[in-house]
């Protein structure tokens, strides 16, 4: 008898412990673009499914400006209703003493991911954010309507111009009065600073401030850049293109309705789905360069950061390490085109099936120019903000390219004080 009670207990015992000894609710917050949502539910719900517990997602406003600010209130407050934060690159050094280091929980896998990739997470020593996706945008054009008219996929932002305006005067000769030639993001938000450093670089004009901390801004070839940009408003880009974010520009293009897009890995997924009208229509190049000058790609990319409020972080950091493993990282890179961190899937042969743009985006991405938030460090968002703003007002006709750029450098300066 004893010796069945023994027996009952250890397969009482061995039954329950392939349940979790204690499910938790757990909450990440996330903005995001196109069906980005949708697919972290869907890797969530597999999550649910492994480990017992279950996720909430609490969905922000796809402005990453508006995500960063509600971010800073939420961490400042200490708000413990917060587990996992998904985090733009340029964050870490602004939110890291609020985050949990993940150093020694994922030392067992950060060497398959992109090493800069991992540095740029890393402050002070301490990885605070797992990457789950990066991001380079590229010029996404209507390979169906260049080859209708012999045009050329341009590698300059003249033939560009040129272009979008011999292209988009025949399609509204031919009837299609809504066509344009050129959609991107023109609001008054970080978009806008990944877009204007793109022009800027790629006409020689520095990087806004310089790996050394030294601002570069108010230069001649930034102006003329931005005054270049500022003649396409309205004549080969819609008025509206001054409120538009990535959602926006997709939303033109994708009803087919402009020749060239600026926009990010997202939309190519999107574009080819089995109801847009510009299905197997386009294609990606690299963004064009001025004349004698290189393309420039801003890189972006999103990361798993866990809260230092979680009252549950071993929970929190094994589901970051659950969504960012290569596992998930090619469900979702096969659902969305979002370009995976993980080095060895841009050989996977079932992304290169599914998602043939992945292995050549590899090369726009690791040719990708960094933002300046490590030599601005914690007061990049303002620095953004101000940079920004003098591009808007720019494109927007208040004040001239020069005048608004020798402000901002001022600007700058005194937010630069004794150093970054």
């Amino acid at each position: 008898m004893k010796l069945f009670h023994a027996l009952l207990a250890l397969a009482v015992g061995a039954m329950f412990a392939v349940v979790p000894a204690r499910a938790v609710d757990l909450s990440i917050v996330s903005g995001d673009t196109g069906n980005g949502i949708k697919v972290l539910r869907e890797i969530l719900d597999q999550y649910e499914k492994k480990s017992g517990n279950k996720v909430n997602i609490v969905v922000m406003p796809p402005s990453t400006t508006d995500q960063f600010g509600q971010y800073k209130l939420w961490l400042a407050a200490g708000n413990t209703d917060i587990d996992v934060y998904q985090t733009d690159v340029i964050w870490a050094p602004q939110l890291a003493s609020q985050l949990v280091d993940l150093t020694a929980a994922t030392k067992d896998i950060v060497a398959k991911h992109f090493p800069s990739i991992i540095q740029s997470q890393t402050v002070d020593g301490k990885l605070v954010a797992m990457p789950i996706f990066t991001d380079a945008p590229a010029l996404y054009y209507r390979k169906d309507l260049l080859d209708k008219y012999g045009a050329k996929v341009p590698t300059t932002w003249k033939e560009l111009a040129d272009t979008a305006k011999l292209v988009m005067d025949k399609e509204r000769a031919a009837g299609n009065k809504d066509m344009w030639g050129l959609v991107f993001q023109g609001n008054a938000y970080e978009g806008l600073t990944c877009d204007a450093l793109e022009w800027v670089m790629s006409n020689g004009g520095g990087q806004i401030i310089e790996p050394d901390g030294t601002v570069s801004i108010n230069n001649a070839k930034a102006a003329a850049a931005l005054d270049m940009v500022k003649g396409w408003i309205g004549t080969i880009a819609p008025p509206g293109v001054l409120a538009y974010q990535e959602e926006e520009s997709r939303g033109v293009w994708q009803t087919g309705n402009a020749v060239f897009m600026r926009n990010w890995p997202y939309a190519y997924a999107l574009g080819n789905g089995a109801d847009a009208p510009i299905k197997g229509k386009f294609d990606v190049a690299p963004l064009p360069a001025g004349e004698g000058a290189r393309p420039v790609a801003t890189l972006g990319g999103w990361n798993l950061a866990v809260s230092k409020y979680s009252k549950n972080p071993d929970a929190a950091i094994d589901m970051v390490k659950f969504i960012a493993s290569p596992e998930m990282q090619k469900y979702r890179t096969l659902r969305t085109s979002n370009l995976p961190t993980i080095q060895a899937l841009y050989d996977d042969a079932d992304i290169a099936r599914e998602q043939p743009i992945i292995p050549r985006w590899k090369e726009v991405f690791l040719n990708a120019a960094p933002r300046p938030s490590a030599a601005v460090k914690i007061k990049y968002n303002e620095a953004s903000s101000q940079f920004w703003t003098a591009v808007h007002k720019t494109l927007s006709g208040e004040g001239s390219a020069a005048d608004n750029l020798a402000d901002l450098e001022v600007t700058l300066t005194k937010l630069k004080g004794s150093g970054w």
